[in-house]
């Protein structure tokens, strides 16, 4: 790996461990064992450095989640590759999504909470496309289409903080789990 590839994973780890907050520069330059000045010059900031980082691993995340995304007039095989992708990704990247993580409940004026903002409303926009859409299929999700899409995300995203911290593993069985149990709250 090159310094800057280096920097980024250290960065990540540190960050997923500590948080971005209470990661300083010196860290991470120590951690990548680069000089400050090194740093600056890939990045130019601790600011930039995450910018990059949420780049490379959001954008792969939206990249892989729009053909998962793609609604076909199947709502339960839809938000079954939809979570499979979610599932999928946090398994490979599992120090990322752990950052990922705890960036939801960053301070609201905080920079990395600006910075993530637009990967979290993408990502809520594309699941909430898929119940608006399936909304014409089933009349009665007509007007729920959002708090379907929070509902689903938050579903996904706890049962990936568990993977995080080793308390369950992600299979294709809890896939089908998790979106059957999903299903039977909303037909209901």
């Amino acid at each position: 790996m090159n310094n800057r590839e280096v920097i980024l994973e250290k960065a990540l780890e540190l960050f997923s461990s500590y948080g971005y907050d209470s990661t300083g520069v010196q860290e991470i330059a120590s951690a990548a064992g680069v000089t400050k000045p090194t740093l600056y010059h890939y990045f130019g900031s601790k600011e930039k450095l995450l910018d990059e980082l949420l780049s490379t691993y959001s954008g792969k995340l939206m990249r892989m989640m729009q053909p998962a995304a793609d609604y076909q007039r199947d709502l339960p095989l839809t938000l079954y590759r939809v979570t499979k992708t979610y599932f999928e990704f946090a398994k490979e990247y599992q120090t990322y999504y752990r950052f990922h993580l705890s960036l939801w409940f960053a301070p609201s004026e905080s920079y990395p909470a600006k910075a993530v903002a637009s990967y979290l409303h993408n990502q809520f926009i594309m699941i909430e496309d898929i119940f608006l859409k399936a909304s014409g299929d089933h009349g009665n999700m007509k007007g729920r289409h959002k708090r379907y899409a929070v509902s689903f995300i938050g579903m996904i995203n706890s049962y990936i903080s568990l993977h995080t911290k080793d308390l369950i593993q992600l299979s294709d069985e809890l896939v089908y789990q998790a979106v059957h149990q999903f299903m039977h709250g909303i037909y209901s």
